[in-house]
């Protein structure tokens, strides 16, 4: 997939708890949504693609939301699709080490940012799986044009995740896949696993 890059926040600044701490070189394991704050209900702004580095600069405490800055800007990423180096191995980021020297940062004081407005969580998948490709035209056109009310989850819409049974998943005529908007991102999801198949940005 062509890497995506996202563009710069105009007077974005992210406040440092404590001395700066080195930043530390992160990749994405999906591709995964880059967004202008920390939470779904803020818009997305590229997407950092699978495999793509990024230095990350901090995370909120208590939280899986942390800032990444690339040759594009800054932005927020759901730290259970990121990995960097800790101690030699690569981890997922949000199973770092409690030593791992990351800079806690302040999240924004605007009126978007809330922890509490979710409905249930995405479950990271265990294994990457293949995105089933670009579906048929036909089948964008249907989930552009019968668009639903998103559902808003903790965590971050990814191929491979799984959605839990609360969401209701919408059909789509003669084909096997369903649809649903969670965070306001529309994805094709395999009805019998609930897993996100497809990701249409």
């Amino acid at each position: 997939m062509k890497r995506v890059l996202f563009p710069a926040l105009a007077g974005a600044l992210f406040a440092m708890s404590g001395t700066a701490l080195a930043d530390t070189a992160v990749s994405a394991v999906a591709d995964l949504n880059v967004r202008a704050g920390p939470g779904p209900q803020y818009p997305v702004i590229g997407v950092l693609a699978a495999g793509q580095s990024a230095t990350l600069t901090g995370c909120i405490a208590n939280s899986k939301w942390c800032t990444i800055a690339e040759a594009g800007g800054n932005g927020w990423v759901y730290s259970d699709y990121v990995t960097g180096d800790f101690g030699g191995s690569r981890v997922v980021l949000t199973r770092r080490p409690a030593n791992a020297g990351i800079a806690v940062v302040s999240p924004p004081t605007d009126n978007i940012y809330t922890t509490d407005s979710y409905t249930g969580a995405i479950v990271p998948g265990d294994d990457a799986i293949e995105s089933i490709g670009r579906p048929p035209a036909e089948v964008g056109t249907y989930v552009t044009t019968h668009r639903v009310d998103p559902v808003y989850l903790e965590g971050e819409v990814v191929t491979g995740a799984t959605l839990p049974d609360t969401v209701e998943l919408r059909e789509i005529p003669d084909y096997r896949y369903r649809y649903v908007y969670v965070n306001n991102q529309p994805a094709l999801v395999d009805p019998g696993t609930r897993r996100i198949v497809y990701v249409m940005r």
